[in-house]
């Protein structure tokens, strides 16, 4: 039998960029394949290419031994090809049977047949797993029921084979492992799938091949009983990758445990950054008190929803406080705006790069300059030269992979992205630095750099407040951690306190007025 899905010598290219190059892939019936790389691999552009989004320069596709010609969307779709992607492409407004048959009603005398749409609907619902009547809104569902219902829609176009791309970047836990037991159902019923995420224990959890790409080439593949961490990033990355905690001492030489949260022995002028009864619109029954030294890199974990996003977004201004002070290097400010933030020396990389990091349609060195236009302006009229200076002193410093500065950043993989947007922050030299997900969706390579980024400006004495989901993001880079739930601070960990079960346990704590 030849294999469902067959990829042959593809090439793509970009305008400056060459996505893919002669790339190959195979896929077997009720497989689970993997796909990894670095950002830049050539990972979304192969799947665009597979769903129809895009189209290659050259190369073959066959499904089931016969080569196809994939124009669209429409055609990905009539030859079993359906693309989940990393943001859920639903209409929020419409409940999920709508959501689940949209541009594919029935139809009788052209009127919609309801009772028929809601039908077939739980027929699909029922075979992800997911327990809700078809006709609750989606706005009202959480992430990960979301999730489920985009891949209900695939399969109601009778996909045999499902292409989910980073598909628990946004999910708790409990929804991810949720997603595994249905990923291992649909390939027990037959359905294919071909998983790419930068989460490598996702790989060894699910996959039964895993494909790695490096620089748009195919750089090798390992079968089910080759595949280790290991082995995967010394394919994606062309060379062993030493991965070490950094160490306390090497930052500021200050004990991690000797004060700095209020309330402690710390003295509140030691503080870069300090909040006390501190209250946010979102949970505006909690306050929050905690500090942040110079040189200091202090996490904020928690499950989803549990506040901390929230918390930046009113650090920084975005969201007004509804009660309690903010106090930077000793003196309260009043921060009534995203531009107060700024004028106190406080920076916010946001989670959502594409929406609120950087804009697309510009070029990385517009990006880059854009927080600092104000500041570098002569007599009111934008300063060219020093902008020209600012822009290729960050994108060196960051190591952005970029051709020029002319580049559009819409054109950048997610890495070199999210290193445009601090660099946007860091040319603003900022005293404090908020960090919401800061290596959310880049790969393995890209991470080590953020991370080297952030402990030499932690050498440097700027104070670091990072929001991560990964919990061994927060394991390596803390120096303290604040755990959140449900819009409060339930502990603060030192780094001699710090795992993942000290974390989970405050992150689930309940207290009685909650």
């Amino acid at each position: 039998m030849p294999p469902l899905l067959e990829v042959r010598a593809l090439s793509k290219r970009f305008p400056g960029v060459r996505a893919l190059h002669n790339v190959c892939l195979t896929l077997q019936r009720g497989e689970v394949l993997a796909v990894i790389g670095e950002n830049g691999a050539g990972k979304s552009t192969l799947m665009k290419i597979l769903a129809g989004v895009e189209t290659p320069d050259t190369g073959e596709i066959l499904v089931e031994g016969q080569p196809v010609q994939i124009k669209d969307v429409r055609a990905a779709e009539q030859l079993g090809l359906a693309l989940i992607h990393q943001e859920l492409n639903l209409a929020d407004n419409l409940d999920v049977a709508a959501n689940v048959f949209l541009g594919r009603e029935p139809r009788r005398f052209g009127m919609i047949q309801r009772r028929r749409l809601e039908d077939e609907s739980r027929r699909f619902l029922r075979q992800v797993g997911l327990d809700c009547s078809p006709r609750v809104l989606v706005e009202t569902l959480s992430l990960g029921r979301q999730q489920l219902v985009e891949i209900a829609k695939a399969l109601s176009t009778k996909a045999r084979v499902l292409i989910m791309d980073e598909p628990t970047s946004s999910l708790s836990q409990h929804e991810t492992e949720q997603l595994y037991r249905v990923v291992k159902e649909l390939r027990a019923s037959g359905v294919s799938i071909v998983y790419i995420s930068h989460r490598l224990g996702e790989v060894r959890e699910l996959a039964d091949r895993v494909l790695v790409l490096r620089d748009g080439e195919n750089a090798g593949e390992l079968k089910r009983d080759q595949v280790s961490h290991d082995a995967m990033v010394k394919l994606m990355v062309g060379r062993d990758l030493v991965v070490r905690r950094g160490s306390r001492q090497s930052r500021t030489g200050v004990s991690p445990v000797q004060g700095g949260a209020a309330g402690t022995d710390c003295p509140a002028l030691s503080a870069a950054l300090e909040a006390i009864a501190l209250r946010t619109p979102a949970n505006p029954r909690h306050t929050l008190n905690f500090s942040v030294r110079p040189g200091e890199i202090v996490g904020v974990a928690g499950l989803v929803g549990a506040g901390r996003t929230e918390l930046l977004r009113v650090l920084f201004g975005i969201d007004p406080a509804i009660g309690g002070e903010v106090r930077v290097g000793g003196q309260r400010i009043e921060i009534r705006s995203p531009k107060d933030a700024i004028r106190a020396g406080l920076a916010l990389v946001p989670e959502d790069r594409k929406q609120q990091g950087v804009i697309l349609e510009m070029a990385v060195g517009e990006n880059t300059t854009l927080a600092s236009l104000r500041r570098d302006a002569r007599a009111g009229f934008r300063n060219r030269r020093c902008e020209f200076e600012i822009a290729g002193r960050m994108t060196r410093q960051l190591n952005v992979k970029t051709p020029n500065l002319a580049q559009f950043v819409q054109y950048l993989s997610g890495g070199n992205q999210q290193k445009v947007a601090l660099a946007k922050w860091l040319a603003m030299e900022p005293r404090v630095l908020l960090l919401d997900e800061p290596t959310r969706g880049v790969d393995v390579g890209a991470k080590q750099e953020i991370y080297r980024l952030m402990d030499e400006l932690a050498a440097r004495g700027v104070a670091i407040l990072f929001v991560s989901s990964e919990m061994e993001e927060v394991l390596r880079m803390s120096d303290r951690t604040l755990v959140m739930c449900q819009g409060r601070i339930t502990g603060e960990l030192s780094r001699e306190q710090l795992s993942e079960e000290a974390v989970m346990r405050l992150a689930t704590k309940m207290t009685n007025d909650q």
